[in-house]
This record gives C-alpha cells, sequence and structure tokens, in this order.
C-alpha cells in the first residue's frame, strides 16, 4: 500500500520535494499540494500532476492522509506539526524546525504526545560522500578525534535579502546559521562527538543590509577533548563548497562540496561522492533532488518500521542548540557551555 501524503507548503523550496514525490510514486500517493491561495496551489500542482488544496485544515482532518511535508517559513512550524500531529499523521519538516530552541522542543513533543514520526529535512546526510564519512566514523577507521572543522563560504545577493521576511527574527529566526549552515551544522554534529563550549563571533558584514548575521566565526570544544573550528558566511561571492574536515589518529577525512578523501596512517586512501549540489550560491535552488529523494525515501521506510529517522526531530534538536549557544557566546562576549544530550546551553 502506498503512503497517502499531502504537501504543504508551495515557495521556493518545495520544487524538490515535489519532484521527489513524483519519483517515489511507486511508494506514494500524492493527495494534495496546499498553498495559502488556490491559484497559486494550482500553478504548482498542474507543473507535477497533483490535486491542488488551498485549505489546510480540511488536510487535518482528512482520514485518508497518513503523512504530510511540511515545508512552510519556519514561524508557522509549530501550530502546523501540533495540529497535523494531533491528528495523526506522520510529518516530514523542512528544517530548522522552528524560530528557536524553546520552540523546537515544543515541535519535538508534540509529536512525541501523539506518537506520530518527525522527521527533518537535512539532505545533506544523504548524499554519497557524506553517507561514506559516516560508515568510517562508525567503523573507528579515523580513530580518536583530535580535530573538527566545518566551513559554509556560500554566497546571497542584497537582492535575496530584500523579499520580505528573509534573513529576520520573526519569520527565519536568524540568518546564516539557522537558514543556510544549518544543512552542514547537522551533519558535523552527526560525525563528531557532543560539544561541550563554544566561543564564537557573529555579525552582520558590510556586504549585506539585513536584520541578523551572515557570518560567524566560532572555535569548539567537543567531549573527550577535541578541538575545532567554525566559519559560516553567505557573504563569500560567489559561492564555494561547503567543507568539513575530521583529523582522526588513525588518519584526516575531508568531505568538501560532496567529495569526500580520506587518507589513513597506514598508507590507504580513498575517494567517494559527487562534485556540486549544496546550493551556495546566487541560486539557493541550483541542486538535483536526489538527496531530497533519499530523505524522503528514508523516512517512509522509518514510518514503515515503527522507528524515528535519523535525521529526527530530537536530533535536530542538537543543532538547534548549537545554533543558539554560538549566537549567545557573541552576544555575551565569552564561551558558552553546552551539555548537548540534554540539549541545554549552559552559560560559562
Amino acid at each position: 500500500m502506498r503512503h497517502r501524503v499531502a504537501l504543504i507548503g508551495l515557495g521556493m523550496g518545495a520544487a524538490p520535494h515535489a519532484q521527489s514525490l513524483v519519483d517515489l510514486a511507486d511508494r506514494v500517493e500524492v493527495v494534495a499540494a496546499c498553498a495559502r491561495t488556490a491559484a497559486h496551489a494550482e500553478a504548482f500542482a498542474a507543473r507535477y500532476g497533483f490535486a491542488a488544496a488551498s485549505d489546510v485544515e480540511a488536510l487535518v482532518r482528512a482520514r485518508h492522509i497518513d503523512a504530510v511535508i511540511i515545508a512552510t517559513p519556519p514561524a508557522s512550524h509549530l501550530d502546523l506539526v501540533e495540529r497535523f500531529a494531533a491528528a495523526g499523521k506522520h510529518i516530514l519538516l523542512e528544517k530548522p524546525l522552528e524560530l528557536t530552541l524553546e520552540r523546537s522542543r515544543a515541535v519535538v513533543a508534540a509529536c512525541e504526545r501523539a506518537g506520530v514520526r518527525l522527521g527533518v529535512v537535512f539532505q545533506h546526510r544523504f548524499r554519497p560522500g557524506a553517507l561514506r564519512l559516516q560508515a568510517l566514523v562508525e567503523a573507528g577507521a579515523l580513530g580518536q578525534l583530535a580535530a573538527a572543522n566545518v566551513s559554509v563560504p556560500w554566497w546571497r545577493p542584497q537582492s535575496y535579502y530584500d523579499v520580505a521576511g528573509r534573513g529576520t527574527l520573526a519569520r527565519d529566526g536568524g540568518g546564516v546559521l539557522i537558514t543556510q549552515a544549518i544543512h552542514q551544522l547537522d551533519l558535523f554534529l552527526s560525525l563528531v562527538p557532543p560539544v561541550v563550549e563554544v566561543s564564537a563571533f557573529a555579525t552582520t558584514s558590510r556586504v549585506h543590509r539585513m536584520e541578523t548575521e551572515d557570518m560567524v566565526a566560532g572555535a569548539l570544544a567537543f567531549e573527550g577533548g577535541a578541538l575545532g573550528s567554525l566559519m559560516a558566511t553567505t557573504a563569500a561571492y560567489p559561492g564555494f563548497g561547503e567543507r568539513l574536515e575530521l583529523i582522526g589518529t588513525r588518519g584526516t577525512a575531508v568531505l568538501a562540496d560532496g567529495v569526500l578523501e580520506v587518507h589513513l596512517h597506514d598508507g590507504r586512501s580513498e575517494r567517494a561522492g559527487a562534485a556540486g549540489g549544496g546550493g551556495g550560491g546566487a541560486d539557493p535552488m541550483a541542486f538535483s533532488n536526489d538527496a531530497h529523494r533519499a530523505v524522503l525515501a528514508a523516512f517512509l521506510d522509518a514510518v514503515e518500521a515503527g522507528r524515528d529517522p535519523v535525521n529526527s526531530g530530537r536530533a535536530a534538536l542538537k543543532v538547534h542548540a548549537l545554533i543558539e549557544a554560538l549566537l549567545a557566546s557573541s552576544h555575551l562576549r565569552k564561551p558558552v557551555g553546552l551539555a548537548m544530550r540534554g540539549t541545554s546551553i549552559i552559560e560559562s
């Protein structure tokens, strides 16, 4: 039996979800594509052969829908999740969970109370190079972690932030960390020990006029003694591939723009993955839907198996806690400690 799914929110980020639903037509039946206005819903739905809808409440009540993909702005997530979860529908939610860590916890709690599965669209975890790196880390191939660095040197023109709500606290919850770098930070946290302390600077650079940060630099301390660094920006014209480095006692792995290179102390080396696909340039949607399709397929697998997906809501709380700690450190001008397992933040 195919899963009956509704796509809620048909803005810029909805296209890869729609194409993934088409690609997985043997596993899903798209009941409706829903936008706030009927005209927009009909135009979008016609491109993919879906039925159109503009009444969210009707979809909440629809008993024949068993899962929804929510791709609306972050400020709307808690309300929608609470309504759909209470109606017993599994939820695949576009990042971020919500505007703040507190509201993000409420999103997770709503799904746990209702007993529905919650997956978060962190597609960078599902790219081939990242999957191979995950397998190497789990196998202990790199040994114990000595250092870990992450860099997101992306570009967004001023016209991107001139769109109403972009880069604002009220709609997006922040700037480069919660909107762009969150993908790579989620992947990063899935590969390293818990972060225990951060010291960071966040600013709005001279490149952009916007409410929130477009540049963040930070130092990280991990459980077990490893150290690391973080840099994220949308001011790096014309946009470059994100980079992640893991330095261990047995070797080093570098995942740069989707391509993994591994060099072990015993002389072995390997290369995996494919370049591109991060959306780091002026066009945020300049990537294929391959990773989104993998996210959807893994979510369906988890629903069928009665378990949480690896990109669960509770896992996503870790990246929200890190983001909040980085910004708190910048604001307080001092280090901030984290208890990542409980996703709490502690001022040092």
